[in-house]
């Protein structure tokens, strides 16, 4: 056991936990920030994104050693009033039908707005082709981020 500081939604939280902890379990089990969801723990599926310093992130493949000092932002942080262009056009676009998947698309997406806020389709298609949705609501996805860019 170790202790390691991160930052989440600005507050810092210190932990006693294994170096190889994933994030993903820290920002769960222990600090209570359930929006992150676990799908597949091989940093496959992108339900687990967050952002690392701006980065979207993997946080089931994240060991906690590695983000000790970093900036993590959780769906929770990215507007807790829900009033973030993603959040809105979410909601606007009626996207969710499960929601498991929802948050890190969101975030994933929302990594990909801070660098290029004007994306194309097929760059809108690119970034988010890894994060897969059970329920199939690509096009609704899709639809949510172009319209977030009208709202920003």
């Amino acid at each position: 056991m170790a202790s390691f500081t991160i930052t989440v939604n600005g507050t810092d939280h210190t932990v006693d936990v294994p170096a190889e902890m994933p994030l993903l379990w820290v920002l769960r089990d222990l600090l209570g920030f359930t929006g992150t969801k676990f799908g597949c723990g091989k940093g496959l599926c992108g339900s687990c994104t967050v952002h690392v310093n701006g980065s979207a992130t993997r946080s089931c493949l994240l060991p906690i050693s590695a983000a000790a000092g970093e900036k993590i932002v959780t769906i929770e942080g990215l507007s807790p009033d829900g009033s973030h262009p993603l959040q809105i056009a979410w909601d606007e676009m009626n996207v969710s039908q499960c929601g498991y998947c929802q948050a890190g698309q969101i975030m994933n997406a929302a990594a990909l707005l801070q660098e290029n806020p004007n994306p194309t389709v097929e760059e809108i298609d690119q970034i988010q082709s890894g994060n897969l949705c059970r329920c199939g609501t690509y096009q609704r996805i899709r639809a949510a981020i172009q319209r977030a860019t009208e709202i920003a």
